[in-house]
């Protein structure tokens, strides 16, 4: 991963409490395990960031080797990488990742 990519990933990351690097867009999942991770920020009423990886293939593949993780989606919060769809489907069953949420003081959306 070249440096340029890596601080691309790292500014969406920082300037965003919550980011979903996905494939599709919030509004188009373009598969299963993106359209569920945005079900799951939806029913907690967090704002978010969608990235598309699908649109720029170099955060598709720098995303992978910045979080050492091999499959998107992906889930930041507060800079932090959380995992992919199935860890937030696990916590969010839990109640762990709405408690995470809360206490990382995420934004709740207007909506």
């Amino acid at each position: 991963m070249t440096n340029v990519v890596h601080h691309r990933i790292e500014t969406l990351v920082n300037d965003n409490d919550v980011v979903l690097f996905m494939k599709g867009t919030p509004l188009f999942p373009q598969c299963g395990f993106s359209s569920t991770a945005v079900a799951i920020l939806e029913r907690l009423g967090v704002e978010f960031e969608g990235v598309d990886v699908l649109a720029d293939p170099e955060i598709r593949a720098g995303v992978k080797e910045y979080s050492d993780w091999p499959t998107v989606p992906q889930l930041y919060v507060k800079g932090e990488f959380v995992g992919g769809s199935d860890i937030m489907m696990e916590m969010f069953q839990a109640g762990e990742l709405g408690d995470l949420m809360a206490t990382a003081g995420v934004a709740r959306s207007a909506a």
